[in-house]
């Protein structure tokens, strides 16, 4: 019988690193998605500019961020140290989702709302916002997109806690409905997917600014 082993990847190692925005300024408690408007925190920005302490040392060649406004303002610091522009892709945006604007969170009385239950009848697509499916492939494209841009090198792409987490389970062949208190995806935190040419060849996960609960209202 042949040999099945598959070869071994070769090419330029290039690292991406999915970079989850800092603490947003939310005194109203809401969930806000997409909405504008919503600034990084005081301790927000403090996070921002400890990640780029913690990747000064790296060979980062460029920095892209979800347009949204914390995203923006996360990338900053990184871009600055490294003297790179930052890019905007659309890809990275935070995953659409009906109850934005509202405070909808654990043990609020949301699941007690009658105008609430046909959005939460499907939990495995989901009902009440953005398919994980077309989350997991927008992020895809974002990440060979970022990967592209400096083969051999690492790159920063600043994104937002449920699309980072959605990728990641399609990356490791997960399935994509998932108990959001479980997510290990907190504030100001890096998953970084290296590839060896276009394959990937591993991902890691780092809390440079500390933990944060899963289920932080307005993070």
């Amino acid at each position: 019988m042949g040999d099945r082993t598959s070869p071994a990847p070769t090419g330029p190692v290039t690292v991406v690193h999915l970079l989850r925005h800092g603490e947003v300024h939310n005194p109203e408690r809401v969930l806000y998605g997409r909405r504008s408007g919503y600034r990084l925190s005081d301790h927000g920005e403090a996070q921002a500019k400890t990640v780029a302490q913690y990747l000064g040392a790296n060979d980062v060649a460029a920095v892209v961020a979800s347009p949204l406004q914390r995203a923006q303002q996360t990338a900053g610091p990184i871009a600055e140290a490294h003297d790179v522009p930052i890019g905007t892709d659309e890809n990275l945006i935070e995953a659409g989702n009906l109850f934005e604007g509202k405070r909808f969170a654990v043990g609020d009385g949301a699941l007690r709302r009658p105008q609430a239950w046909r959005l939460l009848r499907d939990p495995f697509t989901p009902s009440w916002g953005e398919p994980y499916l077309d989350i997991a492939h927008r992020m895809l494209g974002a990440l060979h997109a970022a990967r592209q841009l400096a083969p051999g090198r690492e790159i920063v792409c600043v994104s937002h806690q449920l699309p980072i987490w959605t990728l990641r389970r399609y990356l490791l062949g997960q399935r994509l409905w998932h108990d959001p208190r479980r997510r290990q995806c907190a504030l100001a935190s890096l998953t970084s997917v290296e590839f060896t040419g276009a394959r990937m060849t591993g991902l890691r996960y780092a809390e440079p600014a500390g933990s944060s609960g899963a289920m932080v209202t307005g993070a």
